[in-house]
């Protein structure tokens, strides 16, 4: 199962995920988000040794001019989180960057949106509550295309990581289970810990 951590800080969080062979690390562009990284910070991100890690910039509706100022010599992956067209994929494609393009499922009739954005390297299925980590519904979770290529969000943890397996995904993407209780934003190390050997256990 692959896993992506989403909502890092360029300094307290990379080594820990890199360590732990998490496959991609994200780091949130949204000024209204709590996770939303200090461009200054980004710049430490190319001292790191990735290993097989990868860096994704979690982004909303991004400009040309900042794709182009802070993305492309930083960044692996660019997680395409607004109302961006297939067209408008199309082109940050064309600027040499991998493209995650999440989709937002509130009913089952939302799930063929995906099926516009063939240019994507990865589709993220998540629920509608940006970052308000609701719960994927399970009814749903069984009828999400399978692959590497599709990705799942949506209040996953280590208390369900494997009955989600169970229905069949193998690529899971987390952020606010991973952080401490009384701070929204800050990752809690044991909880990162935890949830990777457990996904080890299960694959296993």
């Amino acid at each position: 199962m692959k896993v992506k951590i989403c909502g890092l800080h360029p300094t307290r969080d990379v080594q820990l995920c890199i360590d732990l062979g998490v496959n991609f690390l994200g780091f949130v562009f949204y000024t209204k988000s709590p996770r939303n990284v200090n461009l200054k910070e980004i710049k430490k991100l190319k001292y790191y040794n990735k290993q097989n890690s990868k860096f994704v910039a979690v982004t909303v509706n991004p400009s040309n001019e900042f794709i182009k100022s802070t993305i492309i010599e930083n960044f692996d992956y660019i997680q395409l989180h607004g109302n961006e067209t297939k067209e408008r994929v199309k082109e940050i494609k064309l600027m040499g960057l991998k493209i995650i393009k999440t989709i937002k499922i509130r009913d089952e009739i939302d799930i063929d949106e995906y099926k516009k954005y063939e240019k994507a390297d990865i589709i993220l299925f998540d629920t509608p509550g940006m970052e308000k980590s609701i719960k994927f519904p399970k009814d749903l979770i069984s009828k999400l295309p399978k692959g590497e290529r599709y990705a799942v969000a949506g209040s996953i943890s280590q208390k369900n990581i494997e009955n989600i397996k169970k229905l069949g995904v193998n690529f899971c993407d987390l952020s606010s289970n991973l952080e401490t209780d009384d701070k929204i934003g800050y990752k809690d190390h044991h909880k990162i810990i935890k949830f990777i050997n457990k996904v080890n256990e299960i694959k296993n």
